[in-house]
């Protein structure tokens, strides 16, 4: 899957999380470009993570796929998300 044959990725991430390098290195290796957004150090993108899992923010990695959210390192969820 390249870069234009998807939506747009986030992945809200912490420094220690051992998923969310997975899911980073699971993308990569699939030639999927995606924005890294640190929940720990920055205020904005846990706002938005909040936002996006309506308040209940349980953990990391939150992927964002287009429209659709992810919520941990769920490898046939993502596949899909990117398929659209």
């Amino acid at each position: 899957m390249s870069k234009a044959t998807h939506p747009p990725v986030t992945v809200y991430t912490t420094t220690w999380c051992g998923y969310c390098k997975m899911a980073k290195k699971y993308l990569e290796d699939h030639k999927v470009s995606f924005d890294e957004k640190n929940v720990e150090t920055d205020s904005t993108a846990m706002k938005e993570v909040m936002e996006r899992m309506g308040g209940d923010f349980r953990g990391v990695p939150v992927i964002t796929i287009g429209d659709k959210t992810i919520l941990g390192f769920d490898r046939p969820a993502i596949d899909e998300a990117l398929r659209g």
